[in-house]
């Protein structure tokens, strides 16, 4: 049985492989057929594609033939238009240079005919020498002179013409300056004192208090002079005592020591026990009711003048001022009124009010402690301004403002002016007889020292100055000048209030006796 088995499976095996190689051959013969079908459409392809490439090849040799006999008839083309344009530069280039030609025939011409004019001028200018010389001969013959005299005294007379249009000019220059200027000034300063009206007193380097009688002396002296004694050590001010009836002189040459011993005193005086341990505590009260008085005057000061924002110790020193006097007048009242003028004129001429019053106020802060700080006062306030970061405008205000230093503002200006129309009022201040006889006799002197003057003469309290000159040596032209120079001469040199006016007075005198 299994033999039957395996036979049937062998049989199945060899009909099956045949089968496979007998399938495996009709492939073959399939696939050898299709190859030769594809060889031979492969053929036909290559063939094909020969073809077109020789047809492309001759489609683009003919392209290309066809271009290359555009290009060169474009070339050609070209060409010509080139060669006709250089014919047409060469034509031009030729006619230029026939042009250049002539023309230079032309110059070779007029450069003879300039050589021969040159010789000809060269000749005259020989002769007109020759005539020229045998005429100042001849003249220097007829009018004696030579000429370098005769020069001078062209010169001469040029001058004088000269100064006489000089003079002429400066006066016509200074009546129209003046009129005009003068006119403006005139309305500013009228203005600005009409609007401030400021009370002038004159105030006094020393105090007088008044004693309930002259059995008070003896106690303010006290026992062997201790009561004196101590009171002058603690204030440093000098009490005189003298037959002046019921009043003590305190005399300082510092405000503010005055009146706290003036202060002190009195209380002493009402309260009537005077001793040193006494007269100590009423001075240090005193000290501290003077220094209350003097933040309330400052504080007072900047908002009567309306200036805000300054520095407290500034405030502080403007209330020391209310004890400072110049020439009589107080210092503090002589500021706000400074302030207040300021700020007139600058609303007047436009520029910054507020600015303008806070110089004004400022001008003479130095004055607070000038008796402390070696210097003069405008050196010391512009350090006190510098110090406590105040404008540039002010700090130049302040330096300026006697001419120490060069105004570089307008607001510098208008505090000068402020100033002496303040210290110029009438009443406001005082002179010392010495400073006015000194400032006499310097105009005067300034005045003597031109050439030409004879005598000077100041009146008027030194608001004028009349000349005497020598008439000889000044004639009416260099009266003008004369003025002139001497004004500047004196607004150069000389402080002073206001104006200072200059006549210069030229007179011939002929006397003869009759016999």
């Amino acid at each position: 049985m299994s033999h039957i088995i395996i036979a049937v499976l062998i049989t199945a095996v060899v009909a099956g492989f045949l089968s496979w190689i007998s399938a495996t051959a009709y492939r073959k013969k399939t696939y050898e057929d299709k190859i030769g079908s594809a060889e031979v459409k492969s053929r036909e392809i290559i063939e094909e594609a020969l073809k077109t490439a020789e047809t492309k090849k001759r489609e683009a040799l003919l392209e290309a033939k066809e271009e290359s006999l555009k290009t060169k008839n474009e070339l050609d083309k070209e060409v010509k238009e080139r060669r006709a344009e250089l014919q047409r530069y060469e034509k031009r280039v030729l006619v230029k240079e026939e042009n250049i030609d002539k023309k230079q025939e032309i110059l070779e011409k007029k450069e003879i005919s300039l050589l021969t004019k040159e010789e000809k001028l060269s000749e005259r200018a020989k002769e007109v020498e020759s005539l020229y010389e045998q005429g100042m001969s001849e003249l220097e013959n007829i009018s004696g002179l030579t000429s370098d005299q005769a020069r001078q005294l062209l010169l001469e007379s040029v001058e004088d013409d000269i100064k006489h249009d000089t003079a002429r000019l400066i006066k016509e220059y200074d009546k129209l300056i003046k009129e005009d200027s003068e006119k403006k000034a005139r309305d500013y300063i009228i203005t600005a004192i009409q609007r401030c009206a400021a009370d002038q007193v004159a105030e006094a380097t020393v105090s007088v208090v008044q004693l309930p009688n002259d059995e008070m002396k003896g106690r303010i002296i006290g026992r062997e002079g201790r009561n004196i004694r101590t009171l002058e050590q603690m204030t440093g001010v000098e009490l005189i005592i003298d037959d002046t009836p019921e009043a003590v002189v305190l005399s300082s040459f510092d405000p503010v020591r005055r009146e706290v011993a003036r202060i002190a005193l009195e209380k002493l005086i009402i309260d009537g026990r005077i001793h040193p341990a006494r007269i100590e505590e009423m001075v240090e009260k005193a000290q501290r009711e003077v220094d209350l008085i003097m933040r309330e005057a400052g504080e007072a000061a900047v908002l009567e003048s309306g200036v805000h924002g300054l520095h407290p110790e500034l405030v502080k020193m403007l209330g020391r001022m209310k004890y400072r006097t110049s020439y009589g007048q107080n210092a503090l009242r002589h500021s706000i009124e400074v302030s207040a003028i300021c700020g007139i004129l600058a609303s007047e001429v436009g520029v910054d009010i507020r600015m303008a019053k806070r110089a004004g106020l400022l001008h003479d802060i130095g004055k607070a402690i000038d008796h402390e700080v070696e210097g003069s006062h405008v050196q010391i306030g512009a350090e006190l301004c510098r110090k406590y970061k105040e404008s540039a405008i002010v700090i130049n205000a302040v330096e300026s403002h006697h001419g120490d230093v060069e105004a570089d503002n307008a607001i510098s200006c208008l505090v000068q002016a402020a100033d002496t129309i303040s210290a110029a009022r009438p009443g406001a201040r005082r002179e010392t007889l010495e400073t006015y006889v000194n400032r006499l006799k310097q105009l005067e002197d300034i005045t003597t020292s031109f050439e030409g003057v004879e005598k000077s003469f100041a009146i008027q309290a030194g608001r004028e100055v009349r000349i005497m000159v020598v008439p000889e040596r000044i004639n009416d032209d260099d009266m003008v000048i004369l003025a002139h120079e001497i004004a500047k001469r004196i607004e150069e040199e000389m402080q002073y209030p206001g104006q200072i006016k200059v006549n210069v007075i030229r007179e011939s005198r002929v006397s003869d006796l009759a016999r």
